[in-house]
């Protein structure tokens, strides 16, 4: 089951930037545990959906797992062997724009080794590098 959006205010959407920072989503807010992307890309929503099943299938039906990005972006393809011109494709695939800074995924309920061991399962289906990060107190 991938992940795209209910409904879109527009059905294609242009390339949009890619440079600078995360401006949400930095701390781990709801679990206890996360991975944080330390560079910049794309996360197609099969990307998304492939790291859950394979951090709930770890923790086999113990711990919490939140994903907090959502494939909201379209990204159009033409069909092959087509010729130049005529408009632009129709939306072949979702994905989420990553920034660095970004926590991509949260778990809880379970011991560091185990989110661990989870969450670097779930970084191995990822394009992008990621760090593992604990929940820090912020006043």
């Amino acid at each position: 089951m991938a992940l795209i959006p209910s409904r879109t205010k527009y059905r294609k959407s242009q390339k949009g930037s890619k440079k600078g920072l995360t401006k949400a989503g930095q701390f781990v807010e709801f679990g206890d545990y996360g991975i944080q992307a330390m560079e910049r890309g794309v996360i197609t929503s099969q990307q998304i959906e492939a790291c859950r099943v394979a951090v709930v299938r770890t923790f086999s039906r113990r711990g919490k797992f939140w994903k907090k990005i959502f494939p909201s972006k379209p990204v159009t393809k033409k069909p092959a062997e087509t010729r130049m011109g005529k408009g632009k494709g129709s939306t072949d695939h979702w994905v989420a724009t990553i920034k660095p800074g970004r926590v991509l995924f949260e778990v809880a309920n379970v011991s560091e080794e185990e989110a661990k061991k989870a969450l670097a399962k779930a970084d191995t289906r990822l394009p992008v590098k990621t760090k593992f990060v604990k929940r820090m107190e912020r006043v």
